[in-house]
């Protein structure tokens, strides 16, 4: 089917939108607009006001000032109940299924009718027609825990399909999807417009959005800096510094060098998840100094649980040594003092305490080192001043190194923790899912300083779900599935396509 685009009416107009917070200009004069049967990308930096500004579109916030149009119609909305009353419908980036119940539930759940009885079979088959129209294939009666992430994204949309939805908004939609995956919602999003649906494309994969956008629009520090252009006209260079304000370098510079000896040796480990089911079996595999291991997986196959064991967050059993120094099943600390730094997955779950300054969660790891610690209390100013220097050192966007963590932005969140990480000199570094959210400017930086530290002779154990990032990162690969390493090899002798059939189990090295 050719794919056109319906020129008029516009299915949204956004003039002028002005969203201000406590000492921030979220939206400044922010003008969007979104054709019928287009895909239109919203890029941005983390902080940048896309958000905001679908918060505004979706129902969440009342803008100060501006004018918002569905269809030719002023509206305002007063909640996102409104919203989806004029057929709005987001899709956001952490799935918001219940997990013991089937497809159909959960599209159903929250609706006015079924109210008291449901025959599930006949609501199944309307979800099957669905399906039929738009392409996304799933049981109907199959629960939600028991599918791929990339059929439980294909849920959320029929979800909002089913409740009318003629302007759908996916908020990062392929940060968790395998290659193939990602192709598969490609050819959704192309089936959804072809029947007239409009789709905001959010996302940070500017590859991406150069091979799906119809049209763009870039935000920066709440303000438009591009409005409705064709992204096939520009580079991803172009598209970078419109995000930015500034080059970016996307070639990564790395290194050859030879790697030295064993740091981190993972032999026959295995554990449960927190619902005492296997999470990872029987893995081995052993780190070298100066050398890069990248493990790739779609989420849900047992990184994050191979990681907490690494890391002394979750007993496990088999053996797990830094520098012949045996670590399972012993207290972090154990592990700190041999040298392991750890970037977690949950910045402000695990990596930080979001209510504390800068400066007390800079100090976590050495508040009982001089000069930090003096007798028995800590060194208040010496603290300050330490933070100071890495607030510097690492580039960390804040007012002050008394601000609480919380207010900062996803970048220089990952930054401070990295500060953290980075500034004791580990030989050991644990980083799960570095990169994950972040815009094009802090993914240069975060991946440059893992370089650094690459270059100084730390090994360090990358889990990313970012193919791109793990091949040019990456000395050797890994993939995890269902628990189980299905592959190791060097990343210049394989390919994106390659990883990703091991990442969905069709494909298994002998290696």
């Amino acid at each position: 089917m050719t794919h056109t685009i319906d020129d008029a009416p516009f299915a949204v107009e956004m003039r002028d939108i002005v969203l201000r917070f406590p000492g921030v200009l979220a939206n400044d004069h922010v003008n969007f607009t979104l054709k019928r049967g287009e895909i239109h990308a919203l890029l941005g930096e983390n902080g940048a006001g896309k958000s905001t500004l679908m918060n505004v579109l979706s129902g969440l916030y009342r803008p100060e000032s501006g004018v918002i149009k569905i269809r030719g119609k002023t509206v305002q909305f007063n909640s996102p109940r409104n919203a989806i009353a004029y057929g709005i419908g987001m899709v956001h980036q952490h799935f918001m299924l219940v997990p013991t119940l089937s497809v159909t539930e959960n599209i159903l759940l929250g609706l006015n009718a079924p109210r008291f009885f449901m025959k599930l079979a006949k609501y199944d088959r309307k979800i099957l027609a669905l399906q039929k129209a738009f392409g996304l294939k799933v049981n109907p009666s199959a629960k939600i825990w028991q599918l791929s992430v990339g059929e439980q994204q294909r849920v959320e949309i029929l979800k909002t399909l089913y409740r009318g939805a003629e302007i759908l908004i996916l908020d990062e939609p392929t940060a968790v999807l395998a290659p193939q995956e990602i192709e598969e919602l490609m050819g959704t999003m192309r089936t959804l417009t072809d029947q007239g649906k409009s789709i905001i494309f959010i996302s940070h994969k500017l590859n991406e959005v150069k091979t799906v956008a119809d049209r763009l629009t870039v935000l920066r520090k709440g303000k438009a800096t591009a409005e409705g252009i064709d992204p096939k006209n520009l580079s991803r260079g172009d598209l970078a510094e419109l995000m930015v304000g500034r080059e970016v370098i996307f070639q990564i510079n790395k290194e050859a060098q030879q790697p030295g000896e064993v740091v981190l040796d993972v032999n026959d480990l295995s554990t449960t998840n927190n619902r005492g089911m296997q999470a990872v079996n029987s893995v081995s595999f052993s780190i070298h100094q100066g050398e890069i291991f990248g493990i790739a997986g779609i989420a849900g196959n047992g990184q994050s649980e191979l990681v907490e064991a690494i890391t002394g967050l979750r007993e496990s059993t088999g053996s797990i040594r830094i520098n012949g120094v045996e670590i399972g099943n012993c207290p972090p600390r154990r592990s700190i003092n041999c040298g392991l730094a750890h970037i977690p997955e949950d910045r402000m779950g695990v990596g930080t305490a979001p209510n504390l300054s800068v400066t007390n969660n800079v100090i976590m790891k050495n508040y009982a080192q001089p000069p930090i610690r003096k007798g028995w209390r800590i060194n208040y100013p010496e603290a300050q001043n330490h933070a100071k220097g890495l607030k510097a050192a690492y580039d960390i966007q804040a007012p002050s190194v008394e601000t609480q963590v919380r207010k900062l932005s996803g970048g220089n969140l990952q930054k401070l923790i990295l500060a953290r990480e980075i500034s004791g000199e580990p030989q050991l570094i644990v980083a799960m899912q570095p990169t994950r959210g972040l815009d094009v400017g802090a993914i240069e930086v975060i991946q440059k300083l893992l370089l650094e530290q690459r270059r100084k002779g730390a090994a360090i154990l990358l889990l990313s779900e970012e193919l791109d990032e793990l091949l040019e990162l990456s000395d050797r690969i890994a993939v995890i599935f269902d628990g189980e390493l299905v592959g190791k090899m060097d990343s210049k002798d394989t390919d994106i396509n390659t990883i990703g059939m091991m990442m969905t189990g069709s494909l298994r090295s002998e290696s």
